[in-house]
């Protein structure tokens, strides 16, 4: 089974497997997570693959899902790529699988072969949690690797909830998740569509520019509720990236019902929501049936 492009109402971008479908979260996950919750004052619940996958179909949406592989600079053990493979295979109505590589392990380009033969439909970066600037040419075998493939990348850009309140920030750095560092990125690798995730305070016009100079450059929306979307980013959403802003919630930190609820009270035309919710995510992504021709 695919997903019914036309059954279903948006396509979130941008949802986490925090915990394994079976046995316990790495304590580091868990202090993370705590402590997020505390940041965003809210008491979000900690879902595995199955249960993303189980609150989407309840409310006729399709997610991408991921892990973040941060194991080189935290020690944390992340959810495994081959785990979110397996539930999105099995639940491929609702469920389009990223995966997650640090781009410190030496045999990055390798791994990222075979998860693409796995069925893998898109990467995802987190370089404050990875510890990596995204233009560092460490990254760059694995970029080539993802190019290859055509299939796109997401790199977390602006703060980042994970840390947030921590001593030290548990030792996050901010300063790697500047979008101007996807820019060298999205020269260098033309053929590799790259995803923006968040509104990416503090540099948000960093990335409207980023988004609007390279062909192949989105914008998620994910991670901060609409209601507090600076003016700019909505205004630029409305205008010249209406075709490159994506729905995207950043589940469980925030949910569709209030990240939609949200949205559904900014003021954003009527003919560039359906862009946003759906549309453009199905371009990107390849999910539109193929015409049928003519004999």
């Amino acid at each position: 089974m695919k997903i019914d492009v036309e059954a279903v109402r948006a396509i979130d971008m941008h949802t986490h497997a925090q915990v394994p479908v079976d046995g316990e979260a790495d304590p580091r996950t868990t202090a993370f997570l705590d402590a997020a919750a505390k940041h965003f004052r809210s008491d979000f619940p900690r879902p595995n693959a199955q249960q993303v996958a189980d609150h989407y179909r309840a409310r006729s949406m399709a997610a991408v899902i991921f892990c973040v592989d941060n194991q080189h600079a935290t020690g944390e053990v992340p959810v495994s790529n081959d785990e979110i493979l397996d539930v999105a295979a099995a639940n491929s109505d609702v469920l389009i699988p990223f995966v997650s590589i640090d781009p410190h392990r030496g045999d990055a380009a390798a791994e990222a072969r075979r998860l693409i033969g796995r069925g893998a439909r898109g990467f995802k970066f987190h370089p404050n949690l990875q510890a990596f600037f995204p233009s560092d040419r460490l990254a760059y075998p694995l970029y080539e690797a993802i190019a290859e493939s055509g299939l796109p990348a997401v790199f977390h850009t602006g703060h980042s909830g994970m840390g947030s309140g921590m001593p030290g920030g548990g030792g996050i750095r901010l300063k790697y998740s500047n979008p101007m560092y996807v820019d060298d990125v999205a020269v260098d690798f033309p053929a590799m569509p790259i995803i923006l995730a968040h509104p990416s305070f503090p540099w948000q016009e960093e990335a409207l520019s980023v988004a609007m100079h390279k062909a192949q450059v989105y914008i998620d929306l994910s991670g901060l509720a609409p209601k507090l979307f600076p003016p700019i980013l909505v205004q630029y959403v409305n205008g010249p990236l209406r075709a490159k802003a994506l729905f995207g919630s950043d589940y469980p930190v925030l949910t569709p019902d209030r990240w939609l609820a949200e949205f559904a009270e900014l003021p954003i035309r009527d003919e560039v929501r359906p862009l946003v919710l759906k549309q453009n995510a199905v371009r990107l992504l390849g999910l539109a049936r193929p015409a049928i021709q003519d004999d």
